[in-house]
């Protein structure tokens, strides 16, 4: 097997993971999509739970250089978080849940090492969302009497909370108006 064979695999158990969920998927399934035998998954996975962590791990370190680049790439809050919600809109597009919405949904059946990882995403999402929040109220763009953590914990509640609406009509439109809601929340009313 190559390392591209190893990509591959990564990439289709995501894929699975995204649509049918962790648990609902086998090795037998996996190796279907990938056109090999089971036993050659097992010899870069030997676990089911070890390309689980691994899946995770690639995942994450594409999802921080991607937030990193919006950091970049956008000035304003309003902005940073427009693009960040285009992340859960392209997902549901796709026909894909969010990952971090997908193992949250069966944390219960997920080993612990990745029930630790997904609260690290989830970690990593408000965080980063902290961050965002905290300038734009630096900027004059929110309220200053928001609490950073509380707003970060509501902003990504209701993008996965509209991901799951919008998965379950099969329609990615719902996403945006309703975060765009969200955000306008944030800001000063008019008047004031």
């Amino acid at each position: 097997m190559s390392i591209g064979t190893r990509d591959l695999l990564l990439k289709e158990a995501e894929t699975l993971a995204r649509t049918r969920g962790y648990a609902a998927f086998s090795y037998a399934d996996l190796a279907k999509r990938v056109g090999i035998r089971k036993a050659s998954i097992h010899h870069h996975f030997p676990t089911k739970e070890v390309l689980g962590v691994e899946l995770i791990d690639v995942y994450l370190a594409g999802f921080k250089t991607a937030l990193a680049k919006v950091l970049e790439d956008e000035s304003s809050a309003k902005g940073r978080l427009a693009v960040y919600s285009g992340f859960f809109v392209d997902s549901i597009r796709d026909g894909l849940m969010p990952l971090c919405a997908a193992l949250s949904a069966e944390a219960a059946a997920l080993p612990p090492s990745m029930r630790s990882q997904v609260s690290t995403f989830f970690e990593l999402h408000l965080d980063w969302l902290s961050g965002v929040v905290r300038d734009g109220i630096a900027d004059g763009e929110f309220r200053d009497d928001l609490d950073v953590r509380q707003t970060a914990t509501m902003l990504l509640s209701v993008l996965e909370g509209a991901s799951l609406v919008a998965w379950a009509l099969k329609d990615s439109a719902r996403i945006e108006p309703t975060f765009a809601q969200a955000i306008a929340s944030l800001a000063e009313a008019d008047g004031d």
